[in-house]
């Protein structure tokens, strides 16, 4: 890879294919996640690790850091989501929040997973296989 393109080297890097096997092997090197404030990357890789672990693709715990109560709104929106029934009590613990770093990860390190009774049986070696190359005959139609 061009120096330029990825800057200077801390630690090891992988190449990989695409944005999709990018996330899965940071995923799978990582021992958790926390999200912080952010935008919609934010929010797509949030939702995509909490995703995994309903689907127990990984067991690792999901942190939000919620500054100034700036996740407040979208945990509301999961909560009314579980009170719906579109997301069930179990999954809904999959997210641990708190104010500050230091009690984030206090909570995290004392994170239990939870799962739902029916659960996919998902492994990272499959993930890989999961990327799907379009048909090029297809066509949408308009």
């Amino acid at each position: 890879m061009p120096r330029e393109i990825i800057g200077e080297t801390i630690g090891e890097v992988r190449a990989v294919s695409d944005m999709h096997q990018r996330k899965a092997e940071m995923a799978r090197q990582a021992d958790g996640f926390i999200a912080l404030p952010g935008g919609y990357g934010t929010l797509e890789e949030l939702l995509e690790v909490i995703t995994w672990a309903q689907l127990g693709i990984h067991h690792k715990p999901v942190g939000l850091l919620n500054v100034d109560g700036y996740y407040n709104s979208l945990l509301s929106f999961i909560d009314k989501a579980v009170d719906e029934g579109f997301i069930s009590p179990t999954a809904r613990r999959i997210i641990v929040s708190a104010p500050t770093a230091k009690q984030l990860v206090r909570e995290l390190e004392e994170y239990i997973p939870e799962y739902d009774e029916v659960t996919s049986k998902l492994i990272w070696e499959e993930v890989g296989r999961l990327n799907y190359v379009p048909d090029p005959d297809f066509v949408v139609p308009s």
